[in-house]
Parts: C-alpha cells; structure tokens; sequence
C-alpha cells in the first residue's frame, strides 16, 4: 500500500466518525483528487473500500486507531509530546477535547477558550488525525463512536486506569489501555497555571 492509499484509508477513516464527506477530508489531508481517485479504485479492487467509498471490514481492521482526550485549554509542548507519543501506538490518532461543562468541573474554573475553539486547537496540530468533542456525562459514548484499539492516558491524566479499562472492555474486548509516559522535562497545564495564576485569565 502506498503513501496515498494509507492516506485515503485514514481519511475514509475520519469520515466515517466525524460525518464529514469523503472529499471534505481528503482535501484537509492535501490529497490529490486525481491521486485520490486512482487510490480509490485500488481500495475497492483489494477489498478496503466498498464502492461507494466508505471502508469495509478488512479496511477498518488494517488501520490501528488510538484514542486519547482532555481539555487542552492552553496548548503546550507537554501536549505535544502526549499526541506525539499517541500516534506511535497506531495509525490514526483520535483526539477528544472535554466538553465546556466537563472542563469546568475537572479544573475548578471556566475554560480559556470553548469546546468548539479546543477543538479547532487541537485539530491544527498536525500529528492529530481527527479531533472531535466529547459527550457530557458518558465518555464510554465517545469511545463508541470511535472504536479505538487502543486507548491512550495522558502521563498526567487522574484518570483509573482500571476504570477506563473496565468501561472500554464493556465497549469492545479488543480496546488496549495505555499510559503514557511523562516527557522531560515535566511540562502540564496546572504547572503553568502555577507559574502565572489569575495573570494567565487577563491575558
């Protein structure tokens, strides 16, 4: 499979979830129409895609989707270590950026910025294949859609692992739990909010 076709595979991917057209995705990823379109034929003669573009069984189990989330209010080089560090673990990295509500609730105080700016954020990242928003009271919901085979922790995520673990396995038995590692040095959200306090808000 060639560089192109593993593209449009990711791009069929991140169809699928976020509802966007085909087309619409293949554009954000820089594809070629021309290009694209000679994959497409490939895909569908080899049993990836079915004709009207969308992956078949074969095509969605020959990509390794890893999912992992959080707030990302204020984007920083921890971050980026964690979707960087993520995206090792598979072909398709899936972000999910906290709803307004849930970040309220896990940092004691109103986000910087709205769900839908987090996302916008994180989606620009060039590592991050697909970000979406997440459902308010179910995170299991997001997995759903999603179908991950493997669900990545952030190194400073307070998550329990067992938790996350049991909820995933009640999604799908297949769904691997990892935690990633800390990068060096140290660099999260809360170290910041540390250093500048209330300043950070004035901004």
């Amino acid at each position: 499979m060639d560089a192109v076709e593993g593209a449009l595979l990711v791009a069929a991917y991140a169809s699928s979830v976020s509802g966007d057209a085909l087309d619409a995705e293949c554009a954000r990823r820089g594809l070629d129409p021309r290009r694209a379109a000679e994959a497409r034929r490939t895909l569908v003669s080899n049993g990836l895609m079915k004709p009207d573009y969308t992956l078949t069984r074969l095509g969605r189990e020959s990509l390794q989707v890893v999912l992992t989330g959080g707030v990302f209010d204020i984007i920083h080089p921890g971050h980026i270590h964690t979707f960087n560090a993520a995206k090792k673990l598979g072909d398709v990295l899936v972000v999910v950026v906290a709803t307004d509500e849930t970040a309220a609730r896990m940092k004691r105080r109103r986000p910087l910025h709205n769900q839908e700016q987090r996302r916008a954020l994180v989606d620009a990242v060039g590592v991050v294949d697909l970000c979406v928003v997440g459902h308010q009271g179910d995170m299991f919901q997001t997995v759903r859609a999603v179908m991950p085979d493997v669900v990545a922790l952030g190194y400073d995520q307070a998550h329990q692992e067992k938790f996350i673990s049991d909820g995933c396995r009640a999604v799908s038995p297949r769904i691997q739990v990892a935690r990633l590692q800390s990068p060096v040095p140290d660099i999260s959200s809360s170290n910041i909010e540390a250093v500048y306090g209330d300043d950070l808000y004035r901004i």
